[in-house]
């Protein structure tokens, strides 16, 4: 495998793209990292592809010269999938980024992946149809990122990820043959699902060209209350009272009291909603047509949270303060990145057993002595675990987190749980996958990976751990 560019293949390049590729001190900065920690790595060449053929064609002359690809989109993951940490190309899909066709008799959108998820939703709103998948990323992640992560966000509760929305993808190999995974369908029994194989591949197995997803018409109405509760787990036992009453919210997050902490200065309307006495919150939010059941499920579930020992109730009346409160919780990850060097576990549980993880957690920390600070979407037993280093040491930091983090991780499968719920494996945690998959489970992905990329050319060192483990 070649990491570095010899002048035939930079001319190669030049010929096919134009200006539309950057090689060595000319490639901008932001290609070198993601919202992974602080990890920077610059690949030898940037291209920006237009068409599936463009793709194609790079793929074909990137196999046949044996020359690493690794594929990007925005680059606001979060586990350093689309990073170049081997040099090489960094296939960039950002000029890939038209909405082909909005079908409106079948409910279904063709997009290109560099499409933004919220500019997608809006476009598709104003038809009066619905894309749910919303990364709190939605206003700059690209939906091709969004396949590759097989992302979720708050209303993966209700309407499930990223996978429950795609009907058929057009991929290019690694060797740069084009092809469609499936059919435009909603049923479809005809031989393996390829489809869903790519969706969370992390651009390890084949390069998203063309993305087919199906819609549903638009809500026309939400409600969103704010609970404060003195006692974290009790906002986390809550959850699980919530569901077992048969109501399903669109939205249902769980905020610790540093989250809040951190993100108030980064939204200037926020409310007033931190007390001394506030331990977590959890957001909850109702969509639907029917405003009247909408209303008698949202007194069901103030007559759950008060049997436990919460503050007072905020009930958003206005769209501005619906707005307000999404925007304190979408920023807490961004907000917790600038105030500190720190490392982000992506850990899922069924929810039942988030009170138990919860206290997991703050017994890690206690033991290990870094601050961690928890949020994330509660509803379906995803937590966000941010570890703040702090007055950590160093060496503390690099040797004895990582013990920390397996046991975390040891304790969530043991809950009948997972290590990543929607942030990916990229980098970071491909040494941990071995406390999710035991040895047969590893040696099939491998198969899988080498079945499509043969000579091991395509974002390389990524998801899986090293033969060892």
């Amino acid at each position: 495998m070649q990491t570095v560019l010899s002048a035939t293949d930079i001319a190669f390049f030049e010929n096919l793209l134009g200006n539309r590729q950057q090689v060595g001190d000319a490639i901008d900065s932001h290609y070198a990292s993601d919202h992974t920690e602080d990890f920077v790595f610059y690949p030898a060449i940037v291209v920006k592809p237009e068409t599936t053929e463009e793709v194609a064609a790079i793929m074909k002359y990137c196999y046949e010269n044996n020359l690493i690809v690794t594929p990007s989109g925005a680059r606001t993951g979060l586990s350093g999938g689309a990073l170049a940490d081997q040099g090489g190309v960094l296939l960039s899909l950002e000029r890939m980024n038209k909405i082909i066709n909005i079908d409106e008799k079948n409910h279904q959108v063709i997009t290109e992946p560099g499409v933004v998820t919220e500019a997608l939703q809006m476009a598709v709103k104003e038809k009066g149809l619905f894309y749910p998948p919303d990364p709190a990323s939605k206003g700059s992640c690209f939906i091709g990122g969004n396949i590759a992560e097989n992302s979720g966000g708050p209303k993966a509760v209700k309407y499930g990820v990223t996978k429950d929305w795609v009907l058929n993808l057009e991929v290019v190999l690694p060797n740069g043959e084009i092809m469609w995974t499936g059919a435009n369908v909603i049923k479809n029994a005809t031989g393996y699902n390829l489809t869903q194989l790519i969706i969370g591949s992390e651009g390890t197995l084949a390069v998203v060209t063309k993305i087919v997803l199906r819609l549903i018409p638009h809500p026309t109405h939400t409600l969103l209350l704010l609970v404060p509760f003195r006692k974290g787990e009790e906002a986390c036992e809550a959850v699980g009272k919530i569901f077992m009453e048969g109501i399903i919210p669109s939205g249902l997050e769980y905020m610790d009291r540093d989250a809040i902490v951190f993100t108030l200065p980064f939204v200037d309307d926020a409310p007033d909603i931190l007390k001394d006495d506030h331990d977590a919150h959890l957001l909850i939010e109702l969509d639907g047509f029917n405003l009247d059941v909408m209303m008698q499920d949202c007194e069901k579930i103030m007559a759950i949270v008060e049997q436990f020992d919460i503050d007072e109730i905020l009930f958003a009346e206005t769209e501005a303060q619906k707005e307000s409160l999404w925007r304190l919780r979408r920023k807490i990850g961004e907000s917790v990145k600038s105030h500190s060097i720190y490392k982000e576990e992506d850990t899922v549980v069924p929810r039942y057993e988030l009170p138990a993880l919860l206290r997991k957690v703050k017994a890690l920390a206690a033991e290990y002595g870094f601050t961690p600070v928890c949020y994330g979407h509660a509803g379906d037993g995803n937590l966000h675990v941010n570890i703040i280093k702090g007055n950590l040491s160093d060496q503390a930091w690099n040797e004895e987190l990582p013990k920390a983090i397996r046991e975390l991780f040891t304790e969530v499968v043991r809950l009948g749980g997972t290590i990543s719920g929607e942030h990916g494996i990229g980098l970071v945690q491909k040494e941990y996958m071995d406390i999710a998959f035991g040895a047969a489970q590893l040696d099939l992905m491998r198969a899988i990976k080498n079945t499509f990329d043969p000579k091991g050319l395509l974002n390389p060192g990524k998801v899986l751990p090293s033969k060892g483990n």
